[in-house]
């Protein structure tokens, strides 16, 4: 099984040379930390910045610099700060290469549900709808089970939906995996210590699973 941080490192190999990239909230906001030194990349967060480096040491951190999850952040040479009205632009503009997304539950068609619990109290969708209504390459970070052990990965998702037929790719403690646009969660690769029966007992949803599934290299 991998932690928060195996995750967040997994997802950092997917990231490509001269991709602009939005964190949500939890997991992704790790993946900053993990991202190849060879790579020219831009992270953007939609409260109004350009140019988002790791996760600042205590003596350097700036309470008034923080994310759209309220994180404190640091910033790298040439970094750009302007109102969320232009960062909503840049967003619904497709201009944001890869969107990276934590979630609470993702249906086997795509759909993600990440911002509501009912009878939970919650401030709003904030820019979660904005992201995955224009992003083309959505790539989820979750846990594949609940904490009662139920699975994430669901024929059809439970709570209130976030975006419909938008997500690429999912990332959790247990697997990689494509969705399909004809429907399903195909298996690409096991975290270590995983089998994939243990993958194919913990998914609700239609699991695919073709020729021999290879464990995660993680660094």
């Amino acid at each position: 099984m991998l932690d928060k941080i195996g995750i967040a490192k997994r997802i950092a190999q997917e990231i490509r040379d001269g991709y602009y990239i939005n964190l949500g909230i939890g997991i992704p906001t790790l993946v900053a930390n993990y991202i190849p030194d060879n790579l020219n990349i831009v992270l953007q967060s939609e409260n109004g910045l350009l140019g988002i480096g790791p996760f600042p040491k205590e003596q350097d951190v700036d309470a008034d610099l923080i994310n759209a999850g309220k994180q404190t952040i640091s910033m790298l040479n040439g970094s750009s700060l302007f109102s969320s009205a232009e960062s909503f632009a840049m967003i619904r503009g497709g201009h944001v290469d890869l969107t990276i997304l934590g979630a609470m539950e993702v249906s086997e068609n795509g759909d993600i549900a990440n911002w509501k619990i009912p009878g939970k109290m919650v401030k709003g969708m904030g820019g979660a709808m904005d992201l995955v209504a224009s992003a083309d390459n959505i790539i989820v970070a979750m846990q594949h089970k609940s904490r009662s052990g139920a699975s994430k990965l669901l024929k059809e998702c439970t709570l209130p939906i976030t975006g419909i037929n938008c997500v690429n790719k999912i990332v959790t403690d247990m697997a990689v995996l494509d969705v399909l646009s004809e429907g399903g969660f195909k298996l690409l690769e096991r975290a270590p210590g995983v089998s994939v029966q243990e993958i194919k007992d913990s998914t609700e949803g239609t699991l695919i699973v073709e020729g021999e599934i290879p464990e995660m290299k993680i660094d």
